[in-house]
Order: C-alpha cells, then structure tokens, then sequence
C-alpha cells in the first residue's frame, strides 16, 4: 500500500471512526485495559507473596530435613522402649529449633514417642484428614494450614508440617513426625504482599477451603472457585465474578505446593472508577485531534509524502544501478528539499566512486597476479633446466626425452597466463610430472604420495599453488636428509572449502626460522634460500578468492611439516571473487 494511502487510512481509523464510537468504545477498552493492569499488577504480587511462601517454609524444611536424618532420632521412633535422657531431650529440642516451631511430636509406628510442648496423640493423628497425604507423600513434607487442620475455628491457629520418617539405611517407614508452626510465618508472608485499596489475597486449597487470607476475615471458610474443579489448570489466570456477594476481578496462581493457590480479589467498582477519567479524557483527545487531522493532512503530509515517495524511487533506481537524480517541480526551501539535494549528491559521488574503484581494482589485481606469477616461472624453468643438464652430463641421452616431455608438461600449464583458473586434477598432473622430473635428480633420495578423491578432480584451483609448496619441501626438508624421504599430498573437503595437505617427513623447521623464511626483506634474493614459493601461493590466493584462503604451515623441529593449503569450492561455471 503507498504511504500516502497508508496514512489517509490511519487517520480515518484514527480520528474519524473514533469520534462516532469513542462514547462506547473508549469505556470498554480502558475498563478492559485497567482490568489487564490490575490482573498483571495482581501476578506478579501473587508470584512474588508465592516465592515468599517457598522461603520462608522451606526454613522449617530446612530443620526437618536435618533432624530426621539424625541418629539420635532415628534409634527413638525405632526403639518403643527407647528412655530419653535429659541431655538428649536437649540435643532433640536443638535438633528441632525454629522461632517460628512451637511445639512438635516424634511418633513411632505405633505411639508418640516423644513431644516438646504439647503434641496430638497417636489416635489423634490417625484421625486427621491429612494422615493419608502424609503417607502417600512418602517422605516428602505435608503442610496443612489454620483453615484445613481447624485451628483458625477453634481460636488457636497453627501451620502443621507433618512427615513420615524413614530408615536411613533402608529407607523403611519407621515413624513420623509432625511439627507445629506459629501462624505469624504466614502473616509476615501475606502482610508484605502488595494489593489495591480494598483487595485482598488468599491462599486456598484444591477443596475450596481459605487456608489463609491477608486480611485475616475468611479463614477456614468454603468458597467456589471454578478453578479449583478443573483437572489440568492452566496455570495463572483471571476472570470476573461474584465474591462475597460483590462483583470481583478475580486472579489466580498455583502456589508452589501443588495443593494450594493463591488467589487476589479486587472488587470491580474499584476498577471502573479509575477508568471514568480516563474515558472522559480520551473523548476530549480525540475531539482536538479531528481538528488537528485536517490541518496536519492539508498543510504536511500531502507534501511530505510527495517528497518521500520521490526518494523513495530514487532508491530504488540505486539499487538497479541507475543513478538518475530526483526532479522536484515544486520547491518548498526546507528540509524535504535538502532531502532531495542531498540524494542526488549521493547518488552521484556513489556512481562516481563505484566506476572508479572498479577500474583501480580491476588493473591492481591483474598487476599483482601478472607479478606473482611471474615470480615463480623464471626459477621453475631454471631449476628444471639444471636438474636435465646434470642428467645428460651423467648418463647420457637415454633418460633426456622422458624429462623433456614431462616438462613441456608442465611449461604448458606455467606459461599459459589468459588461463588462470584450472582444474584439481590438471593441477595434481602438473605436480606429478615435476615430481618425476625430480626423482630423476634426486633418484632413490625420497618417494611421494598423491591421493584426490574422484569427486574433489573437476573442482577449479588458481593455477601454480600445489608446485611451490612441494618443491619448498623437496629442497628444505627432503634434501638435507640422510634417509630415504617421503612427500605426501592428499586433498579432502568440508561444507565450502577444499582442504590440500602437503606433508613431508624431513627434519621440520622452528618458529625463528619460519619467519626467516617467510620475511620479505630476508638478505638472500635466490628462490630457494627465501621462501618466496610459500609467501607467492598465500598471497595469490587471498587476492583471487579472498582473505579466508591461503596456506597454513604446521612443523616443529624433528617431526616433518604439513603445509595446508585452503582453496573454495568452484565448479567450472563459477566466478571466482572475494569473499
């Protein structure tokens, strides 16, 4: 859709709509909006009051979890005969220590074993509703709230954590032991938890009891949640209903013990008078704003528009590679205008800048390929030539024309400069035919190794890379040997690149004497004393493929070298260009 379209659009949808339905709309979507406020304002006070809940519960756990494991615990609710002594009523008591822990009942299998205050007696407990989540939890602490274990009702509430104690050996049920909290844990809990003028929270079991509530007015009473039935809750959630005979924007969390939620009631009247304002406001808004949207279209946007659009097909004329400047018939002097001129000056100095970094980079990377190839010819030739006049002097005539076709060969591929990228497998020739040549001159001094895989031999190489690389190996590591040497090639591949290895198992050479071969200003100008084979194949072929390829050279002194050399995956239609 065009910007002029888009923003007709906007303001009938903006202005125009909303001052016939605003009167119904405005009130419904800021009650909606202060409800959603309120529900989220509501989560994270619940979620917060929740993590509050788990702290300060989890510091009673805390003492159980170490208590029960004791062995002075363990031999009393196992033993029914078991005599307490006063100093251990003492290390029991300090066991068992918590502000907040009023009194707490040890029991065997089949008695109360021991108390610390006043503790309900085995029948008693048998007789609670929540004995038999106690044994199903297996362990696990069981809490049960003022407004479930039926303190609250009868004046004196209290937070029951009640759990069975195993063997700690066999992990057999031995006992249980059942713990008395102040109710004062959860009044801290509940008093620092945040709500609205007349809102209240309330912590609620899965059978509708109130557990516990902030205001201190419901506990122990039945409620009605519609929640609370459903097998799979959803988690938090809110909706709207009656509560305590007042229509409520009720919000809901699971707590983190799985049989309580936590609930927030915030009475609806409370919601709506903060959104009465907000409505009267907003009609008022939108009524200045029918103006405004007349003006603002009639003396801005047409032109604005008119200007953006004109820049905007500039773009895309730049984009093709048309740098054609943008006409404007009406001149307004301000900043669309500059807009404008600035465009066209831009698209101008880019088109001008392009040409000429093209043609500079297309006549420097011609020069320095034309130089870098240059480099390694005349030595190749020289040395080729030596290695055939040493031969003829030696054995006569006999072995001269295998040398001779083997190097025209390889001057077929050296000095055939309109080609510059070749084939993998033409490549690895051109290093098998120099490899003989050598083994002629060296003769039995050292063998070689060349594999490449079928499907690697169609792929296209920059020309005159492999060559150098392993007459670097021949002279450096292969000659000065004493035993018999051995060069191996070998090429492999990953998602992009062609990976050829260049291994030799000569002598090896250190860091120092690396950089002395690599250094461009190294005093000793003939090929084989500089290294100029290694440095001319790196810098060939980061200035034809980019500077992600080149030569990475791996040797320590005594253990041979490998010289990797990385190189792009290109079929034979590719185009070669810096990545």
């Amino acid at each position: 859709m065009k910007l002029r379209r888009k923003i007709l659009l906007a303001i009938i949808l903006l202005v125009f709509i909303p001052v016939i339905l605003m009167g119904s709309i405005s009130y419904y979507s800021f009650s909606r909006a202060m409800e959603n406020k309120s529900n989220n304002f509501y989560w994270v006070s619940l979620l917060e009051t929740d993590r509050k809940l788990k702290f300060a519960l989890n510091e009673v756990t805390t003492v159980s979890n170490s208590a029960i494991a004791q062995p002075l615990i363990q031999q009393l609710v196992k033993q029914p005969n078991f005599t307490v002594t006063y100093d251990q009523k003492q290390d029991i008591n300090n066991l068992i220590n918590h502000p907040m822990i009023t009194s707490f009942g040890l029991y065997s299998k089949d008695k109360l074993q021991y108390q610390f205050n006043e503790a309900m007696s085995f029948q008693e407990l048998k007789q609670q509703s929540w004995y038999g989540a106690m044994e199903a939890a297996e362990g696990r602490p069981v809490w049960v709230g003022p407004g479930e274990n039926g303190s609250a009702a009868a004046g004196k509430p209290v937070l029951i954590q009640a759990r069975l104690i195993k063997d700690y050996y066999s992990l057999e049920d031995i006992g249980a032991l059942v713990i008395y909290v102040k109710p004062d844990i959860l009044d801290q809990v509940f008093w620092d938890a945040v709500t609205l003028k007349q809102g209240d929270i309330l912590l609620v079991n899965k059978q509708g009891n109130i557990v516990f509530d902030k205001s201190g007015s419901y506990i122990g009473e039945r409620t009605e949640f519609p929640f609370l039935t459903q097998e799979e809750p959803e988690g938090k959630g809110y909706y709207t209903a009656k509560y305590q005979g007042e229509r409520s924007l009720i919000t809901y969390l699971p707590s983190h013990n799985k049989d309580w939620y936590l609930v927030a009631i915030t009475p609806s009247k409370l919601i709506a008078s903060e959104s009465n304002s907000i409505r009267n406001i907003a009609i008022v808004l939108v009524l200045v704003s029918l103006i405004s949207a007349f003006l603002f279209d009639r003396f801005f946007v047409r032109r604005l528009v008119r200007s953006i659009i004109g820049a905007v097909n500039g773009m895309k004329r730049v984009q093709q590679g048309i740098f054609v400047p943008i006409t404007s018939s009406v001149r307004s002097e301000d900043e669309t205008d500059l807009l404008v001129d600035g465009f066209n000056r831009m698209s101008t100095q880019i088109s001008e800048l392009i040409e000429q970094v093209e043609t500079e980079q297309a006549r420097k990377k011609e020069f320095e390929l034309q130089a870098l190839v240059a480099q390694i010819n005349p030595h190749f030739i020289y040395n080729s030539l030596e290695s055939i006049n040493s031969l003829a002097v030696l054995q006569g005539n006999k072995e001269i024309s295998k040398m001779v076709v083997s190097l025209g060969k390889l001057l077929r591929i050296s000095i055939s400069e309109n080609q510059q990228l070749i084939t993998l497998a033409m490549e690895m020739e051109h290093v098998r035919h120099y490899l003989d040549i050598q083994k002629f001159r060296f003769e039995e001094q050292f063998d070689y190794r060349i594999e490449i895989p079928e499907s690697l031999k169609y792929y296209m190489t920059q020309k005159l890379i492999v060559q150098p690389i392993v007459e670097n190996a021949l002279y450096h590591a292969i000659e000065p040997m004493k035993e018999k040497g051995l060069i191996s090639i070998t090429a492999k591949e990953d998602d992009r690149d062609i990976m050829i290895d260049v291994t030799d198992n000569g002598p090896g050479f250190s860091l120092d004497r690396l950089m002395n071969l690599w250094s461009k200003d190294d005093g000793n100008k003939n090929y084989r004393g500089t290294g100029v084979g290694l440095r001319n194949v790196h810098e060939r072929l980061r200035i034809r493929f980019g500077s992600r390829y080149g030569i990475l050279i791996c040797s320590a002194p005594g253990h041979g070298s490998t010289i990797r050399i990385r190189i792009p995956k290109l079929l034979h239609d590719s185009t070669a260009v810096k990545r």
